[in-house]
């Protein structure tokens, strides 16, 4: 039976349609429905064993190239190197194991939401049992403070409210009670119905199970949550596209020069070891664990901007978002009632504040404070949201509520009804509401405003009650629909005099010939800064849209205070959107216009998410409850917020606001567009020594020489010397203006034709040039020309030559090495920025980038000097003579890269005068 039929079952027919009865069912039955139904809990998404995420890590293209490097240098007996690879390839693994590592916590922190124990009826008795033992049929007790065990039908209620703002959305608890509704789908919004994972605000009620784990409410959006798979970061698919074009790059010319030199004649030994070496050169090792850990950098530095990140990719994608999907409550808002305008038939509209002062609005706030059953201890009010606002509202007035309360004791009350939506306190009269010679007793009325109104006859002013006729009516509702229009919640309070009497009185007669007192109007106010924070979004291009589950007329007021709603803006509720089919939906989220989306179900929410996915854009989501879980799963970036949101929101997120501030998620793009930056700069570092890593081998097999660089040597470049400076670049802070462009296109490509451009056919090419002219430096400084070269690399490369000739190739490698690693120094500056010199640039800021050049510096020293590390990288010490030469390397790199930086300006600078020109 379906929660629409539950819903429209009357009273007396619930039991018997879900097999229970009013003593619950006895203890037999419910072991058997529970072996048949299972658990009362939610069920676990099916995840991929570790063992194959494991394996994923060390199996893609990338990875697959390295095992067959290793496996090539296992057979041509070089264990050395093949080690060597096979410990790069672990490396990479673990990195990529520990990134993939973040848990779905979204299904244990819904689960957390399902309490404990439960209090249900067996046999007659009411048992306390775990929440997972609970079954279609039981019959549920629930008093305040209860959380609902699973999804179940009233069958008895007294006063009784449900905080439902997990599941809808909704700021205020909501009356529940057992009459027959039909109509309505969700179960959290059909008012018989009492919703797994919702809280009891106030009131008792019992009530049958008719839905448990996965088919609940909660389960429902546990599905959504799940079931959709999380898109792919932009980082994600780029660096996948840079692993896939260097791997086709490597393989290439590895196979190639293993075929040249078959040609030429060459042993499969020696055509095999130059094919590892352009493999080794092509494929930069320490790409995958240098971007991790360049994320993990920039993740510290936003948690220090009060922003967590738990998947480390969602800090790229931030940068390219260009819709921003928010929630109302608890994101714009604070999720917590004050107090906003007072209106009394006397003083009109009038602020809080006037209510420091004697006079109609003070009486009003008191009267507030009195009908009311919220406490407040220590300065911190405590109970119904709406009563809480009104006691802080008193208090903030200079109301005491303790002295109040003391001197107008209360004698006796008519609780609230949802029936009759009011509630009456009967108090006796004290300041500021009683006076000499009035009445000793007063009862105080506090609802919504037509049942207020129409049990008033009179109306207070000036002090006095007077008749209150067809014309005050109306103006007390047009000051109702005024204050509505703009998204004020209203409580309306009216009085009765009289004597100790009244507190006897039945509700009918004790709430009859009252005198209307006035309206407090109630606001879930916008956070501090979420104006500037949306303004921020807008000059960074980023269309913000409003979605929540709220009122359509709170959610465009509020749209309309932080500056959110602008001409030609429109408002969408759940079911407009529900009617909408889906190529309608396309064209209203691409008509350029502002949208409000207002009572949004969970599912619409995701809809939404999913449109403007398929539209092109990249999406981030903020929200706080679980109704806002499934879409946060399923955008680009989910954005939490940490302080007000449930664990089932950050679970579901990628990103994290401490805070809660709007202002926080804008310095978060900041972050994310400086990483994209920063991920450029070190591709380009990284890349170019690929170009004088590969030319030793390209060298060889032209020339006929020996090689001018050992493949250990190489690795000990892209995994020693340039780790520490790349992750230098990536941690550069962001350059001045980042928020002031558009968001870049998440087509784009992060490694584009002018970044392969600088890095291999520029940079690479001087850093290869300084490499050969080194090693070929080296020989003529012993009396060795190019002929001489040849006639002895046969015997250099089978290992059979002279210890002097080897200590001589040793020496002319270690000068080739040397020669690259300074111009990666240079290079280092240089790649700081693509667009402005050095010079501009200054010093740099961070101590890492320091600290990146020094550390460069001691291992190239160390592999050039240190004996255990001359026998295994192949090197030797470097005469004095040859380091002034190779200073001047980093300062050539510079140069050579500001003056392409200024032609290339120059280039700029002409074509836009030319454009302008031919438009003047």
């Amino acid at each position: 039976m379906d929660r629409r039929e539950v819903a429209a079952l009357p009273i007396a027919s619930v039991h018997a349609a879900l097999g229970s009865a009013p003593d619950g069912l006895d203890a037999a039955e419910a072991a058997r429905r529970l072996r048949e139904a299972g658990p009362n809990a939610l069920p676990r998404r099916r995840r991929r064993p570790a063992l194959r995420r494991a394996v994923a890590q060390i199996a893609h293209p990338m990875a697959l190239l390295l095992w067959a490097a290793g496996a090539l240098a296992l057979v041509s007996r070089m264990p050395q190197l093949a080690w060597a690879v096979f410990l790069v390839i672990a490396l990479n693994g673990v990195f990529g194991f520990w990134q993939e590592r973040r848990a779905e916590r979204a299904l244990e922190a819904l689960e957390a939401l399902v309490p404990a124990r439960a209090r249900v009826a067996r046999g007659g008795h009411l048992l306390e049992v775990d929440a997972r033992e609970v079954v279609v049929g039981d019959v549920l007790a629930l008093e305040e403070g209860d959380r609902v065990p699973a999804d179940a039908r009233l069958v008895e209620a007294a006063l009784f409210r449900l905080d439902v703002s997990l599941l809808t959305g909704e700021s205020l608890p909501v009356d529940r009670d057992p009459r027959p509704r039909a109509g309505e789908l969700a179960a959290a919004a059909l008012p018989c119905l009492a919703p797994a994972g919702a809280t009891v605000a106030a009131g008792r009620a019992r009530a049958v199970v008719f839905a448990t784990g996965a088919a609940t409410e909660l389960g429902r959006v546990a599905r959504l949550a799940t079931a959709s798979p999380r898109a792919p970061s932009t980082l994600e698919l780029q660096v996948g596209g840079v692993v896939r074009l260097v791997t086709g790059i490597a393989v290439a010319m590895g196979v190639g020069v293993f075929a040249l030199l078959r040609l030429l004649g060459a042993g499969l030994a020696e055509s095999l070891l130059f094919a590892i070496g352009i493999l080794a050169a092509n494929v930069p090792e320490g790409l995958l664990p240098t971007i991790t850990v360049t994320l993990a950098a920039n993740v510290q530095r936003m948690a220090r901007r009060r922003v967590l990140v738990s998947r480390l990719s969602a800090v790229e994608t931030l940068g390219a978002v260009d819709v921003l999907c928010t929630d109302k409550t608890g994101t714009l808002t604070r999720n917590a009632l004050e107090v906003r305008a007072l209106w009394t038939p006397d003083g009109g509209e009038a602020a809080p504040a006037a209510a420091r002062e004697p006079g109609p609005a003070r009486r009003l706030l008191a009267a507030g404070a009195l009908a009311n059953d919220a406490r407040r201890t220590g300065g911190v009010s405590s109970g119904d949201p709406l009563d809480r606002a009104l006691l802080e509202a008193a208090a903030a007035a200079g109301l005491d509520p303790g002295r109040l309360r003391a001197g107008c004791p209360r004698l006796g009350e008519a609780p609230f009804d949802p029936r009759r939506k009011r509630m009456t306190a009967v108090v006796r009269a004290g300041p500021p509401l009683g006076a000499p010679g009035q009445a000793p007793c007063l009862a105080v009325t506090k609802g919504a405003l037509a049942a207020v109104l129409e049990r008033c006859d009179r109306v207070l002013a000036g002090g006095a009650a007077r008749p209150l006729d067809g014309a005050g009516r109306h103006r007390i509702a047009a000051a109702h629909d005024a204050a509505a229009a703009r998204g004020l919640r209203l409580v309306a309070l009216a009085v009765r005099e009289g004597g100790e009497e009244l507190a006897g009185l039945p509700p009918e007669r004790l709430e009859a010939g009252l005198a209307f007192a006035g309206l407090i109007g109630l606001e879930d106010p916008p956070r501090e800064g979420v104006e500037a924070a949306l303004e921020a979004c807008r000059r960074a291009g980023i269309t913000v849209t409003m979605v929540t589950g709220d009122h359509p007329l709170t959610a465009c007021a509020l749209a309309r205070e932080v500056g959110l709603w602008g001409a030609g803006w429109r408002a969408v509720d759940g079911p407009e959107l529900e009617a909408l089919p889906d190529g309608d939906l396309d064209a209203l989220l691409a008509g350029g216009r502002g949208l409000v989306f207002a009572r949004v179900a969970p599912e619409q929410k995701l809809r939404l998410v999913h449109a403007y996915q398929r539209l092109g854009h990249v999406v981030a989501v903020t929200g706080d409850g679980v109704n806002d879980a499934p879409a946060l799963h399923a955008a680009h970036v989910g954005v939490a917020m940490g302080r007000s949101g449930t664990d089932v929101a950050r679970a579901a997120a990628d990103v994290v606001i401490l805070d809660d501030d709007l202002s926080t998620i804008v310095a978060a793009i900041e972050e994310g567009r400086a990483t994209l930056a920063n991920v450029r700069k070190f591709l380009a570092y990284v890349l170019t020594s690929n170009v004088p890593e590969i030319a030793p081998f390209l060298a060889m097999v032209a020339l006929r020489v020996p090689p001018a660089l050992g493949i250990l040597q190489i690795l000990a470049i892209d995994l020693g010397t340039d780790l520490l400076p790349a992750l230098a670049l990536g941690a550069e802070p962001p350059e001045p203006g980042a928020m002031d462009v558009p968001p870049r296109a998440r087509t784009g490509k992060l490694l584009d034709a002018g970044l392969l451009a600088r890095a291999y056919a520029f940079l690479g090419v001087a850093e290869a040039a300084a490499c050969l002219v080194a090693f070929f430096a080296a020989w003529r400084a012993a009396g060795y020309g190019l002929a001489e070269l040849r006639a002895v690399a046969p015997a250099l490369l089978a290992h059979a030559a002279p210890a002097p000739l080897a200590a001589l190739q040793r020496q002319a490698t270690s000068a080739a090495f040397a020669a690259i690693v300074c111009c990666q120094v240079g290079n280092l500056l240089a790649c700081r920025s693509e667009r402005l010199p050095v010079a501009r640039l200054g010093l740099p800021r961070g101590r890492l980038l320091r600290w990146g050049v020094a550390v460069e510096l001691a291992i190239l020293a160390a592999i050039v000097y240190l004996p255990p590390l001359q026998a295994l990288f192949g090197t030797a010490p470097l005469p004095a003579a040859a380091w002034p030469w190779l200073a001047l390397c980093p300062v050539a790199m510079v140069l050579l890269d500001d003056a392409r930086k200024a032609a290339a300006r120059l280039a700029y600078g002409a074509a836009s005068s030319t454009s302008r020109a031919s438009f003047g």
